[in-house]
């Protein structure tokens, strides 16, 4: 045990050295800001730092990324804004030349002259002009012009509305503001087709895809695709190998032939956790509601089958909400789940447990409510652009809520890891064999409650990248690391306790799957900041660790027979079928959403023609709720087992269970999936900017397949609905219970 524990030290320490390195680097060589970008001709200013910076916070109030993407972070309705001003731009400067050198549009050149307008673009706007000195930037006339072009589209935009990018009339008609978004549109365009000093590559690392200034994959991204692959293959091998060599190590047990946790002794902290059951149960079925809605303004535009919602409930809002509840009832079931299984972990209750427990569902009722009047009140331009930081939308994908709600909640965990921890610190000091796996849960729940906070290393005029940075750090650390962490040894205690698993192997177990899990999932955070203006050594190292986050998901088959073959062991398991049917469809879209699907968009070569296309989507549908939702939804059922006194008439949860998985597959299958191979074959052939155009996106194909997709989501609705029946329904039998042993 001593040499499983060195190895996992040793993983999370080097590979938060190497992390933080790579922070350093970021903050030290991210595309600098200027002071002024002048126009070389005139010495005319035309944006300082301040319009820059200012348009960055007012493209965060009006939702950010839940409103089109930004270096391919973001929604996929509206454009990706700096593909799509790299591109007008372009097409702007050599239709100007093509007129006034040939009296000609530039498509009906030679080949000879195309090529020579083409030389004159590359060199006009590949050339790095800016100045260390007097932090200038400085632009030709002509590109300005073309700016200003930009300037009128994107301004009529926002101001007029886009149907098609689901964008209502009047979402941001402040003219001076409209100005400030317009030069930070410009910024990350300037960015993102510009030449760092001294290299061939822009600061982007040549994203997005676009030809016309050849924007071409970079020769890193091709070399480290290649060895990620390469990499996975031979780990998939040492592992398979591992496995094979130490799975039947552990103590054999002989499963007893009656129940072992049918004489649990029940306290009142954990029937004061029943009621987190019923507003989890509320807020999954709001986030379907919502996810329609959404993926109907994607075929509708601002309507909601002819009924004008946008004015009311853009889609900027309605996503918004959408993917932070998704966040807020997993999080809250996996909270939960540790209140509840506290006390059966130290064997006593703790004194003032059920007031923390009453405290923390108030706070999560007015930071879940509270956030979104917040979001709904910044996104119709409400509040200042201050304000709307602390208590508005703060614009980033999964971290939309304000600075002050994401500060009360961050003092929520704190108050739980006391109260989950303090449990663990008991049944620590008893020092059974239970020891080194409720070790590894007080690392996990220790580390949910501190990593929440690297949300909070950024401030109001952060840059972008500093801010993708440390963004990663809470999306993939906090949900795909730590949690993930946290869910195995649960899952793992469960086990033991019910003796299928003796806690010495389960504690064996449980470290080392964390140990293997994040020797990749660290360093692996850097797969989703390749191009995000971070250094050529975030697309190295995410790259090939990446990689090794696929590794431990390819032997999900064996967890799904062994889970199997368990129900088959002894009767009285039965009672446990659909907790454990949950946690084998996790293993199965472990295996599919966060494996298959994820390693499609993670090497740098995938990932440069496809980010922020629907393949994306796909990913995250199947990872967040295929991975998350099951296992959130397989803890409320096995607590509620634990709990309940009766024979479940398990209608219900079967037709949850098989609901559910049959929508997510057709979901993907019959659109999201199909949608994103002709997106990706379009950014590879002609640029990614033409990937995510309204003409492809409203075409005839393009269209019927988003209508298809309302086949997978009346099916998984309809099993939403069941799940929630059935949990609603027997947590509230429970909660009338007066006497609970």
């Amino acid at each position: 045990m001593r040499k499983i524990w060195i190895a996992f030290i040793s993983v999370v320490v080097l590979s938060f050295i190497v992390l933080i390195w790579i922070g350093t680097e970021v903050y030290q060589t991210q595309p600098p800001i200027p002071e002024q970008v002048i126009i070389k001709e005139t010495n005319e200013v035309v944006y300082t730092k301040a319009d820059i910076q200012i348009g960055q916070n007012v493209w965060e109030s009006i939702g950010g990324m839940e409103v089109g993407s930004i270096w391919g972070h973001g929604s996929y309705v509206a454009p990706d804004w700096t593909a799509d001003w790299i591109h007008k731009e372009a097409v702007f400067m050599l239709e100007h030349w093509a007129q006034t050198d040939f009296k000609t549009a530039y498509n009906d050149l030679d080949v000879e002259n195309m090529a020579a307008l083409k030389a004159r673009l590359i060199k006009d706007i590949k050339t790095n002009t800016f100045n260390p000195d007097n932090q200038t930037i400085t632009i030709s006339q002509i590109r300005w012009n073309a700016i200003s072009a930009n300037i009128k589209h994107y301004s009529s935009i926002f101001s007029d509305g886009h149907e098609q990018y689901a964008i209502p009339v009047g979402a941001l008609t402040d003219a001076v503001k409209l100005e400030q978004l317009n030069a930070f549109l410009f910024w990350t365009s300037w960015a993102a087709s510009t030449n760092r000093p001294e290299k061939d590559y822009t600061y982007t690392s040549n994203w997005p895809h676009e030809p016309l200034i050849d924007n071409l994959i970079t020769d890193d991204s091709l070399m480290w695709s290649g060895l990620s692959i390469v990499l996975l293959l031979l780990f998939i091998g040492l592992l398979a190998y591992y496995y094979l060599r130490n799975h039947e190590k552990g103590e054999v047990l002989e499963k007893p032939n009656i129940d072992p946790l049918s004489k649990l002794q029940l306290v009142g902290s954990q029937r004061a956790v029943l009621k987190y059951f019923i507003v989890i149960s509320l807020l999954i079925a709001l986030q379907v509601i919502l996810g329609v809605i959404t993926v109907h303004y994607t075929v509708e535009g601002q309507a909601f089958f002819g009924f004008d919602l946008s004015s009311v409930l853009p889609y900027s809002i309605t996503r918004t909400w959408h993917t932070q509840l998704a966040i807020f009832w997993i999080a809250a079931t996996w909270l939960a789940t540790g209140l509840f299984l506290a006390p059966m972990i130290s064997g006593k209750e703790m004194k003032y447990q059920i007031f923390g427990i009453n405290f923390l569902f108030v706070a999560l009722i007015v930071i879940v409510l509270g956030s979104m009047l917040g979001e709904w009140l910044g996104v119709h331009q409400f509040l200042d652009l201050t304000t709307n930081f602390f208590f508005g939308h703060q614009g980033y994908e999964y971290m939309d809520l304000g600075r002050f709600w994401q500060i009360f909640l961050g003092i929520g965990l704190v108050l739980w890891v006391i109260m989950v921890g303090r449990h663990l610190v008991f049944a620590i000091r008893k020092n059974d064999e239970s020891k080194h796996l409720i070790i590894i849960l007080l690392i996990s729940v220790m580390a949910i409650g501190m990593f929440f906070f690297s949300g909070l290393m950024y401030g109001e005029n952060s840059t972008l990248p500093v801010i993708n940075y440390w963004r990663w750090w809470l999306v993939h650390l906090w949900v795909e690391g730590f949690f993930e962490v946290f869910a195995t040894v649960v899952i793992a205690f469960i086990f033991s306790r019910m003796k299928i698993l003796s806690p010495k192997t389960a504690g064996r177990l449980s470290v080392a799957s964390a140990a293997i899990f994040l020797a990749g999932g660290i360093i692996g955070t850097l797969h989703h900041l390749y191009y995000s203006g971070t250094p050529v050594q975030a697309i190295a190292l995410g790259a090939t660790f990446s990689a090794l986050e696929v590794v431990p998901l390819t032997l999900m088959g064996f967890e799904i027979r062994e889970n199997w073959n368990l129900l088959k062991s002894k009767d009285w398991i039965q009672k446990y079928k659909w907790p454990i049917f949950f946690f084998i469809a996790v293993a199965f879209w472990n295996f599919i959403g966060a494996g298959v699907f994820g390693f499609i968009i993670n090497p740098p070569i995938a990932l440069y023609y496809i980010q922020g296309l629907n393949t994306t989507a796909v990913h995250s549908h199947t990872a967040l709720f295929g991975v998350y939702g099951m296992l959130g939804m397989g803890f409320i059922i096995i607590c509620l087992r634990f709990y309940s006194d009766r024979v479940w008439q398990n209608t219900k949860l079967k037709r949850a269970f098989w609901l559910l998985n049959i929508g997510l597959i057709a979901m993907v299958v019959l659109s999201l999936l199909p949608i994103g191979i002709i997106q990706a074959y379009t950014s590879i052939t002609k640029g990614y900017s033409y990937a995510r155009e309204a003409e492809l996106l409203y075409s005839p194909v393009v269209q019927t397949l988003k209508w298809m997709r309302m086949i997978g989501d009346i099916i998984f609705s309809a099993g939403i609905f069941y799940f929630c029946w059935f949990t609603i329904d027997e947590t509230w039998y429970n909660f009338k219970r007066k006497n609970v042993t």
